[in-house]
């Protein structure tokens, strides 16, 4: 029975009930009327026991409050039930290329240290292998109900051991992320839009607005990296705040292309001047409005294209990495 808390990175950690069942014909009997016998702590370490370990164990340690929590016992036929609790920590080596939309798979296996096959095999129970614990919550995962149990003997030098694992499933619950990355991000990259409705003669708004928004999401994605798994491929929530970023920063530069267009009547009255050309008012009002119109243009084409290219960019990746990828 699991009752144990979820997995971090590359483990997790189990508090279980491990039941196994074995016959001895060694310890039958008839002459007492019970029909099994509960041994003592003390008499546990004289009875046989099978030399089962955990292959993937990182730790583990049995509990002892108030007393040792193992229970041995013997029925009239040889059948004998050993019961412990223990806690253990196993590896579950996991592939966050989806994190944190992904779904991991942690291995638990059960093998013989000592005893070959042809002295010892384990079986699962066939009616109820594993039991989940009905009040087991995890903070970060929902655990499927399905256990996948299956054997895995395995073949070395000294010879054949018997083996059997356990599968289970874990789905990532993102709320977390979204409250704390996703829509932080989200509402940083709407915010930086704001400038191409200000002024394009406000520069210090508009530089102002351009650099803090620019700022607070390369401070949102230091800060996310930090606490996130430190791995060496492209996670799913890596690419998000990178356009993210690359939207703020793309807004900062918009300014700056339209500030550049706006002022381009003054580099042509410049080259007017060394040309020792005379100026004519209108022609110089005329190729004023003209540039402006086209800093003007610029702005109003951001306005529209800036906020669909985004939406475009939700669409593909929701899409991607929370429909297609599941499948």
């Amino acid at each position: 029975m699991i009752t144990g808390s979820g997995p971090t990175l590359e483990d997790y950690q189990v508090t279980i009930f491990l039941r196994q069942k074995w016959i001895d014909p060694r310890l039958t009997y008839s002459h007492y009327p019970e029909p099994y016998l509960d041994l003592d702590q003390s008499n546990i370490q004289y009875i046989w026991r099978p030399d089962l370990f955990f292959d993937n164990e990182k730790s583990a340690y049995f509990h002892e409050v108030t007393t040792d929590n193992k229970m041995l016992r013997i029925f009239k036929n040889g059948l004998v039930l050993f019961t412990v609790r223990l806690t253990l920590t196993l590896s579950c080596p996991m592939n966050l290329r989806n994190f944190p939309m992904d779904t991991q798979m942690c291995y638990m296996f059960l093998e013989s240290f000592g005893y070959t096959m042809t002295d010892l095999s384990f079986h699962w129970d066939e009616e109820e292998p594993v039991i989940i614990s009905k009040d087991l919550v995890l903070p970060q995962f929902v655990l499927s109900s399905k256990i996948d149990t299956d054997s895995c003997d395995k073949l070395y030098s000294s010879g054949h051991f018997s083996c059997i694992s356990a599968r289970f499933v874990l789905h990532r619950e993102m709320g977390f992320y979204l409250i704390q990355l996703y829509v932080p991000s989200a509402l940083i990259v709407i915010i930086s839009w704001v400038s191409f409705w200000i002024n394009m003669e406000a520069a210090p708004a508009r530089v102002a607005l351009g650099i803090t928004t620019v700022l607070t999401m390369t401070t949102q994605s230091t800060g996310a990296r930090a606490s996130l798994p430190k791995v060496s491929y492209i996670k799913a929530v890596d690419i998000w705040m990178a356009t993210c970023l690359l939207f703020v920063f793309a807004s900062l530069l918009e300014y700056a292309a339209v500030n550049v267009t706006s002022r381009q009547s003054q580099g042509f009255m410049k080259k007017s001047i060394k040309r020792s050309m005379p100026i004519d008012p209108e022609i110089e009002a005329s190729a004023r409005k003209k540039f402006i119109a086209r800093a003007q243009q610029i702005d109003t084409f951001s306005r529209l294209f800036f906020p669909l290219s985004f939406l475009v960019f939700n669409i593909l990746y929701w899409v991607t990495f929370k429909v297609m990828l599941k499948k």
